[in-house]
């Protein structure tokens, strides 16, 4: 079934068309339905389905056909998300989609002043996109009214619980209209979120995509048994060999992240990194410049993995595996996203081997490993432009390469 055929107003189809999308995924085409009727949803659906329009479309559809009758003026929707980056994404989505009507989308979120958030609100908003702290202040606040909401969402709930956003989410809940719709999206299902789903939501239609195999049928992922002191340099000649591909690299820590980056300008790669230290203005501005192919090299820790919906990332290299099994679901996510093809590519060191049974278990298959013969091992060595033979002199380097910088932004 097409786009065309669905019975969306005119405003909404002509936006579907221009954004590109002419057929439903699979969590587009099973919730829609029972979004337009009213019905509450609990939707299970990996990362890369589609499943912001399959909850966009439907919503804003709703909200413009409320609108041309008359519907009175207030928040309408709210969109509650993890993360800054995700909540920026989405509002692009909804900005997108709703081009041709009046529908006003406004994004909240913490970690900037809130003045300028709070201008925007004054000038009225029907879809209001939030993360739980930002939005929980302005409530308190008085600069939020939730009386008239008539929609909650929840993306990536899950994701909520990790980063501590449950009482948030509950105190939030009593400021809401009893009678509701309640939208509940989630990568991964597990008795804390069916707590919190089922206390939300009434007699919804529940929906699973793929719950038999979390990794995206669009990736093709595999492992390379690669020494931990080695990694820089087969990185190095990927990304040379791969001058034009975009490439998010994922590491355990904000410190490595840092590293991976300042090694990489040391061979003449330009990359950026993201993560929470990183002040807001800079992560948007990374982001952007990643989203533009400005910077092709992205290095990343997990926190930051669910923001980072990017179109056109060829390839995820876990430089590092990690800590949780769940997060390379969500990693190698960012690639193979909708119908594109994506591929994703392990570093695995000796030290690593237990982490790896542990993904292989949880994905429900043994990933593939790709063989490198001593010759080719040492010649991605050899590929580099710093000599990779004394390690303990390149950490050195590094180390005094890192002072400098911060010398130098000191003054």
């Amino acid at each position: 079934m097409k786009f065309a055929n669905y019975n969306f107003v005119p405003e909404i189809k002509q936006s579907i068309a221009e954004s590109g999308f002419s057929r439903p995924t699979d969590i587009q085409f099973k919730a829609i339905p029972p979004i337009m009727a009213g019905e509450d949803v609990l939707a299970i659906a990996q990362t890369g389905t589609g499943k912001t329009a399959a909850f966009a479309i439907p919503v804003l559809n709703k909200l413009f056909e409320r609108k041309l009758s008359g519907c009175t003026k207030g928040i309408k929707c709210i969109v509650m998300v993890p993360t800054r980056e995700l909540a920026l994404q989405i509002t692009e989505v909804f900005e997108q989609l709703a081009i041709h009507t009046d529908l006003k989308t406004i994004c909240v979120f913490g970690g900037v002043e809130q003045d300028p958030q709070i201008e925007k609100l004054t000038e009225g908003v029907d879809v209001l996109i939030a993360t739980p702290g930002r939005m929980f202040d302005l409530v308190n606040q008085g600069h939020i009214k939730l009386d008239q909401i008539e929609i909650l969402i929840l993306d990536e709930a899950d994701h909520m619980l990790d980063l501590g956003f449950i009482k948030d989410i509950r105190d939030l809940i009593k400021f809401l209209p009893y009678k509701r719709q309640t939208l509940f999206f989630s990568a991964t299902i597990d008795l804390e979120i069916k707590d919190l789903a089922y206390s939300l939501v009434r007699n919804p239609i529940r929906i699973q995509i793929s719950p038999k195999d979390p990794v995206s049928k669009n990736v093709e992922h595999s492992v390379a048994y690669i020494s931990m002191d080695d990694k820089r340099f087969f990185l190095e000649r990927l990304i040379k060999e791969k001058p034009e591909s975009k490439i998010l690299v994922f590491v355990r820590t904000k410190v490595r992240a840092e590293r991976v980056c300042n090694a990489l300008e040391r061979v003449g790669i330009k990359s950026s990194t993201i993560h929470g230290d990183k002040e807001q203005h800079d992560r948007l501005l990374t982001m952007k410049q990643f989203k533009e192919g400005i910077i092709k090299v992205l290095i990343a820790t997990d926190v930051s993995s669910r923001g980072i919906d990017i179109p056109n990332v060829e390839y995820v290299v876990n430089y590092d595996l990690p800590e949780q099994v769940e997060n390379y679901v969500h990693r190698i996510g960012r690639t193979g996203r909708g119908t594109k093809k994506g591929i994703a590519l392990s570093f695995c060191s000796p030290e690593e081997m237990d982490v790896l049974e542990e993904i292989s278990d949880y994905v429900g298959k043994e990933i593939k490993v790709m063989t490198i013969n001593k010759n080719d091992y040492t010649e991605t060595l050899d590929f580099s432009e710093v000599a990779p033979h004394d390690w303990r002199s390149l950490i050195k380097d590094e180390e005094a390469f890192v002072a400098k910088k911060k010398k130098k932004k000191g003054k």
